[in-house]
């Protein structure tokens, strides 16, 4: 089972959930040691990461990275949809970006 990414309130209300069955972020994201990532590497894959909208402009530059890469068509349309929840978190006040590991 993979991870699963939802957009939250501050009360931990969702809003909008994206499934990973496929488990396409293990090959998506970089290592935990890959210290170009400041944020990126840090998302827990058994445990739970929660990203801030303060944050969000270094998730989003270090997601854009991660999207030069050659990639399939089910693993670019996965990433746009997580690009999605993450613009509205930088843009909307009170959201939360998580990660809900295994």
């Amino acid at each position: 089972m993979g991870l699963t990414i939802a957009l939250e309130t501050e009360r931990g209300e969702k809003i909008e959930e994206i499934e990973d069955p496929a488990n396409l972020l293990h090959q998506l994201l970089p290592s935990h040691n890959d210290e170009t990532y400041q944020c990126l590497r840090f998302i827990d894959w058994y445990g739970d990461t929660v990203f801030n909208h303060m944050q969000m402009k270094t998730f989003l530059l270090e997601w854009d990275r991660l999207a030069q890469s050659p990639h399939t068509t089910e693993e670019r349309t996965f990433m746009v949809r997580v690009e999605g929840l993450a613009r509205r978190c930088l843009n909307e006040p009170h959201l939360y970006l998580k990660f809900y590991g295994d």
